[in-house]
């Protein structure tokens, strides 16, 4: 499946972008660019918010957007992760942003990341929220094994969407090619509780120093 470009006109924005530092919401599977924008409300305002919107759409009879295609629980495949982390990446350079940073929910999570490792020069943080890794290399693993972009992985302790083995590849993984801030909540399932976005704003006021 051939995977389009993002929707300039579907992008909701918190202000005129301007030379503010930019953060962009990725939304899950099924949703679409409402689902994380009120999520500003909790962060610092020193960042201009977007939020965009996923450019597929899943197959009938499910709502929304989404960024990959999920044939089943553990069908979540790189090369197509890597394709909506391109059509990011190229929705970027027409925004053009001096300091950006990614949050992502779910499948955004994993766009998020994706996008870090295949430009790492183009995004400073990203936020993982309930979300994972995908498998595989990219060229840009080594250069942020190095650099240790700050990553912060919240996801809940009886979240059952994400496969398993998503989740302890995640684990595995994340260390080494990060300045990781890692919760997991006890009792949360596939979704954001009141105290992540305490330990979210946190994280993104971190990034303002």
């Amino acid at each position: 499946m051939l995977t389009p470009p993002l929707d300039n006109d579907a992008v909701l924005w918190s202000r005129d972008p301007g030379d503010d530092p930019l953060i962009v919401f990725l939304h899950g599977y099924g949703s679409d660019e409402r689902d994380l924008f009120a999520l500003r409300e909790h962060l610092p305002g020193d960042f201009v918010y977007a939020s965009v919107r996923a450019p597929l759409e899943p197959p009938f009879p499910m709502s929304g957007h989404s960024w990959y295609a999920i044939d089943s629980l553990d069908s979540r495949d790189p090369e197509a992760i890597t394709h909506g982390a391109t059509r990011l990446l190229e929705w970027l350079d027409t925004v053009s942003p001096t300091r950006v940073g990614l949050i992502g929910f779910s499948q955004g999570g994993a766009i998020a990341l994706q996008a870090l490792r295949l430009a790492p020069e183009r995004v400073d943080f990203v936020a993982n929220l309930s979300g994972y890794a995908a498998g595989g290399s990219l060229p840009g693993d080594d250069v942020i094994a190095e650099q240790r972009p700050p990553v912060f992985w919240g996801r809940g302790s009886a979240d059952t969407v994400i496969p398993q083995a998503a989740i302890q590849h995640t684990t595995e993984w994340l260390p080494g090619h990060s300045d990781l801030v890692g919760r997991i909540y006890p009792g949360l399932s596939h979704a954001v509780s009141p105290q992540e976005l305490e330990d979210l704003a946190r994280f993104v006021a971190k990034q303002l120093d």
